[in-house]
């Protein structure tokens, strides 16, 4: 069954190229959604997939990229908006 997700991810996680790592771990599991930084230093992820690609996808955002260092992850369910790509989003 196909979910949407709400991620906002806290820590060091911009200038460490979590966006890019992001889009590339979504594309390894054919999620589609997409990423951008907030203004607060967090990232914000809307991702949309099949049930068990969003679970290993929510698990690796608690690790992100290799440089980032993740405090906490918070993930909110939400309504399917059907994107066709996963992309960054300035």
């Amino acid at each position: 069954m196909k979910k949407h997700l709400n991620i906002q991810v806290f820590g060091r996680v911009q200038g460490v190229a979590f966006r890019h790592y992001t889009t590339e771990q979504a594309n390894k599991l054919g999620i589609k959604g997409f990423v951008k930084n907030q203004a607060d230093g967090s990232v914000y992820i809307e991702a949309e997939g099949e049930e068990k690609d969003m679970d290993t996808f929510v698990a690796w955002c608690h690790q992100g990229a290799p440089a980032a260092r993740v405090n906490r992850v918070v993930v909110n369910e939400g309504g399917l908006r059907e994107f066709a790509v996963f992309e960054v989003r300035y």
